[in-house]
């Protein structure tokens, strides 16, 4: 916690601005840094509630007047704010509207069927497929943010981001070319599977290319006794430890199971030497490199590499003889039958979507739903989705307002809360605003980017010598949260607000309905508080925004122009923004 308090010290570089402005926006960044930096130490777990009672008998009466079904109480607008915060990137007057009047069941219903046009085809469409693109990344970015910010099935956008988090490639890693493509590929396979079955969702990443070259499986061979060589096990391990079923066996609520008070392990390297043998001969289904096409195509294998003899892995076996695609799929459908995996994957997706510290109880009704989605059907993420958005810890006006909820707000989202709900257009139409991990000048984050399998954050990350840690709690997205980051992400944020983002500032948000309020700053305030924040930035930092916007004379335009400039950029320093509840 020193750094980040030594950290209020660091001057803030003001981004070259080639638009003169008010005297007070030279203060800006310098009142937005701090309140910034304080945001990080603002996190933390959801709160646990519940309570019995004693069963008591009653006389019955001789004709019981039915209950009358009590009528929902109308959703507020900052609460459907706060329900897009968790379920897409960001609110919208438009979108806030919609849950208002659809209700949040009945928007999660809609969102299931919005269609959405592929990561490929748009690559395609834009002419990225062409010579000039096979040995680089041009286009996977720009596909990317475009989808996340404009694509109006937004709960499926969501949802993949946070699948993305778990089944982990970076495009830097895959060793093929077309990259661009290969992880189009990947990142679609996740978007068309995000609201359907956990299973199916396995097998396709399984025989995915970019997935396959990024664990370093494409090609695997059996073992050859005369050479000593062995199946690469990168895939069978990772695929156990991060995307199904952990290191450690787990109740149904997501807390350990111990022995002899000590954590069980799930599996042993047997078992990943074993399950490795099940992925060898697996390999693209052509050798035409002309076109990226082959990327497209599920893996086929290779009987001449297969290995053909039995592997028994977590009390299960493959019988010797079986085919090879048929040997991966019975080894998927034992890890999936594992009953580490409603718990472990639930868990992950309430920290991604909600709070990084779900109770044990919030886990176990939604690992609940994972098993079974009332239909006898295991791995329905739709249901699971629902279940982790509509449950009570995810819904309860007291989560605003505790000091045990919520998580730290992704930079990506951050990026992306911003575009929405200022509806920014690319010019273009390509969207270039490009990658952003660098941790200097711009997010530390960008989707599809991470330098490992491992995520840009571990799940179980906690920040050391924190009241998080000394609370024995995590908070994941510290792990890319420091003093630099967080000073990049102002001046980033403030460049983009100002000027917009990417090749020749193509991505512009569009502020005319804030510079009508621009003369009004409680209500300019309390428009960009609602849209960014769900209305939960408080009365102090509230004053201390409309304080900086009244700094600005609101006679020009060049002013109210400033006015909203200034009201953005600290709505989004400030720490009940960055702390998503």
């Amino acid at each position: 916690m020193a750094e980040l308090v030594d950290a209020l010290e660091v001057p803030i570089e003001i981004a070259d601005d080639p638009t003169p402005l008010d005297p007070a926006r030279s203060r800006l960044a310098q009142s937005a840094a701090p309140l910034a930096l304080a945001a990080t130490t603002a996190l933390a777990a959801c709160s646990s509630g519940g309570g019995g009672s004693s069963p008591i008998s009653v006389a019955p009466a001789p004709s019981p007047t039915p209950t009358p079904t009590p009528t929902p109480a109308p959703i507020g607008a900052a609460q459907a704010s706060r329900f897009l915060q968790q379920a897409t990137f960001g609110a919208t007057k438009a979108d806030i509207a919609q849950v208002q009047s659809l209700g949040f069941d009945g928007w999660i219903t809609d969102q299931v069927a919005r269609p959405r046009t592929a990561h490929w085809d748009w690559l395609v469409s834009n002419g990225y497929n062409v010579a000039a693109n096979i040995n680089n990344t041009t286009g996977f970015d720009n596909t990317v943010w475009r989808q996340i910010i404009t694509e109006p099935g937004q709960l499926r956008q969501r949802v993949g981001m946070a699948l993305s988090e778990i089944m982990v490639i970076g495009i830097d890693g895959i060793n093929l070319q077309w990259r661009q493509f290969a992880a189009a590929a990947w990142l679609d396979v996740l978007l068309d599977n995000a609201l359907g079955n956990f299973r199916t969702l396995m097998e396709r990443i399984t025989f995915n290319a970019a997935m396959a070259s990024f664990l370093t499986f494409l090609n695997n061979r059996r073992a050859n006794a005369a050479t000593g060589s062995v199946p690469d096990e990168n895939y069978s391990r990772e695929l156990m430890q991060l995307f199904t079923i952990g290191l450690n066996r787990l109740n149904m609520d997501g807390t350990l199971q111990l022995s002899g008070g000590q954590p069980i392990e799930t599996y042993t390297p047997a078992d990943v030497s074993q399950l490795a043998r099940v992925f060898t001969g697996l390999t693209l289904d052509s050798n035409d490199n002309t076109t990226p096409d082959r990327y497209r195509r599920s893996l086929i294998v290779n009987a001449g590499t297969h290995e053909t003899g039995a592997s028994t892995f977590l009390g299960a076996t493959v019988p010797a003889g079986t085919e090879g695609v048929a040997a991966v799929r019975l080894a998927l459908d034992a890890i999936f039958a594992h009953p580490n995996v409603p718990p472990f994957v639930s868990k992950q997706l309430i920290q991604r979507l909600v709070t990084s510290n779900p109770t044990p109880a919030y886990v176990g009704r939604v690992a609940a739903v994972f098993a079974d989605n009332g239909s006898g059907t295991r791995g329905d993420l739709r249901a699971v989705v629902r279940a982790i958005l509509l449950d009570s810890e995810a819904r309860a006006d007291t989560g605003t307002s505790s000091t045990t909820g919520g998580k730290l707000r992704e930079p990506v989202i951050r990026f992306a809360n911003w575009a929405r709900a200022f509806g920014a257009t690319s010019t273009g139409g390509l969207w270039p605003i490009g990658d952003t991990t660098s941790s200097t000048t711009r997010l530390a984050q960008s989707l599809g980017r991470s330098a490992s399998v491992f995520n840009f954050f571990r799940p179980g990350y906690t920040p050391p010598n924190t009241a998080i840690s000394n609370a024995s709690l995590v908070g994941p997205e510290f792990q890319i949260t420091n003093e630099l980051s967080v000073v990049a992400y102002i001046n980033y944020m403030q460049t983009v607000i100002q000027n917009g983002a990417g090749t020749g500032n193509d991505v512009r948000g569009n502020y005319a309905a804030l510079i009508a309020l621009a003369g009004d700053s409680a209500a300019l305030v309390d428009e960009v508080n609602l849209l960014l924040a769900a209305g939960q930035i408080g009365a102090a930092n509230v004053a201390a925004i409309r304080a900086a916007v009244d700094s600005i004379a609101a006679t020009t335009t060049a002013g109210q122009t400033n006015r909203v400039y200034t009201a953005i950029l600290l709505a989004m320093a400030s720490p009940e923004y960055i702390t998503q509840r």
